[in-house]
């Protein structure tokens, strides 16, 4: 009688080999398991704001299903979205050029856009700075491009805001782009119009090429934050994502976007029709109804981040009250970013505090070693007031116990 092979273990190959999975996301499952088990949680792990869809643009995504919007579409995006993304980009480029719907690719999500523009620029020994912290997935995105991550770690007293300085410091001949995000995920800064204007320049001059992730655009408190077109001399390196996740609270329709030079844009198209192919296309007229309403679409962004606004000064207000504790305001997006009680002694600070929050507290935060920041946590505010609140009393609780 013969023995069955054992079967084989699975070997990842070296395309992932290397990843790590989402912080983020791997925070957010474990709440909701924990909450299936029958703990209250507070969940602040998620990026994701917490408000319904508006309905016009609820409404409009139900007129495209009656009206038979369900094939599929252009591999880059149906020409009004298309037409209306560009519309919207040279309301701010100040360049003599006009932004074309040919340089606009929609993608599943502002996230594949991302990991398209990666993939299609950078390779082997190219090395790729990134302000630190960053989203946590800049870095993976850089590694499964097969590029060197080179983490550019800024001064905290500067809201962690890369300077030209520094850019130059960490560069090197191998040095091929730059990902810059503003709003900032996880700190919330917001980098000033002078300051991209600079970063801008000196990556023109140095012949990298600047991906520019304005996801958070909109999510402003006092001014409004700057785009990288509205300060750009030139768009030759320059790559602009956005998407309607954030602002519109459309996260689960998944789009996104980018605009680039045109054999750029083409060779996007081709990486994803070879991946994804077009982004569902319900969400493709949903995501045109928020960007071709701009009276409706003003107002109910604007109601928004007056509440987000609003928790934020309530968080801080809260925070406030233990003077020990180390928070970046935020300017924009809707993140806290906190020092952890211990950092600069214990190992894996931001690590430790946040277990401890999530096991005594029943509150889940993302640590600062996702944006590899280890001695930081991450907590969202994109939640109801009350819960913001709650949340922050039992980190001051947690603090003052640990600390």
């Amino acid at each position: 009688m013969t023995t069955a092979p054992a079967p084989e273990q699975f070997v990842p190959s070296g395309n992932v080999a290397p990843l790590k999975e989402s912080a983020t996301i791997a925070v957010s499952q474990k709440a909701r398991a924990l909450r299936a088990a029958g703990r209250t949680i507070i969940d602040l792990g998620a990026g994701e704001p917490d408000f319904d869809t508006p309905e016009f643009i609820r409404s409009a995504a139900k007129r495209a299903i009656d009206e038979g919007a369900t094939r599929y579409t252009a591999v880059e995006g149906i020409a009004p979205l298309r037409e209306a993304i560009a519309r919207r980009a040279n309301e701010r480029w100040k360049g003599s050029d006009r932004i074309m719907p040919a340089e606009v690719v929609v993608s599943g999500g502002s996230k594949q856009s991302l990991f398209n523009a990666c993939f299609s620029l950078f390779g082997a020994g190219d090395e790729v700075l990134i302000p630190t912290p960053s989203w946590t997935s800049y870095y993976e995105m850089v590694t499964l491009a097969r590029a060197d991550v080179v983490p550019v770690v800024a001064d905290a007293a500067g809201g962690f805001k890369a300077t030209v300085r520094e850019l130059e410091r960490h560069a090197t001949p191998r040095t091929r782009g730059l990902m810059l995000n503003s709003p900032s995920n996880p700190t919330g800064s917001v980098y000033s119009p002078d300051e991209l204007r600079d970063i801008l320049a000196l990556a023109t001059d140095r012949g990298w090429w600047t991906i520019s992730d304005e996801i958070y655009l909109r999510i402003a408190y006092g001014a409004p934050a700057a785009s990288s077109l509205d300060v750009a001399g030139t768009r030759e390196r320059l790559v602009v994502v956005s998407g309607v996740a954030k602002a519109f609270a459309m996260t689960g329709w998944r789009i996104g976007w980018s605009i680039s030079p045109a054999p750029l844009a083409r060779a996007m198209t081709a990486l994803q029709s070879h991946t994804t192919s077009n982004a569902a296309s319900v969400s493709q007229f949903a995501a045109l109804a928020a960007l071709a309403s701009p009276v409706d679409a003003d107002a109910a962004v604007t109601r928004m981040v007056q509440q987000f606004g609003r928790r934020r000064d309530a968080a801080l207000a809260i925070l406030g009250t233990e003077p020990r504790i180390q928070v970046i305001p935020p300017d924009g997006a809707f993140y806290l970013f906190i020092r952890a009680p211990g950092a600069g002694r214990v190992p894996e600070a931001g690590s430790v505090f946040a277990a401890h929050l999530l096991d005594h507290a029943d509150l889940a935060v993302v640590p600062g070693a996702a944006f590899l920041t280890p001695d930081w946590v991450r907590v969202s505010y994109a939640a109801e007031q009350s819960q913001v609140e709650e949340a922050m009393r039992r980190v001051v609780a947690a603090y003052r116990l640990l600390a």
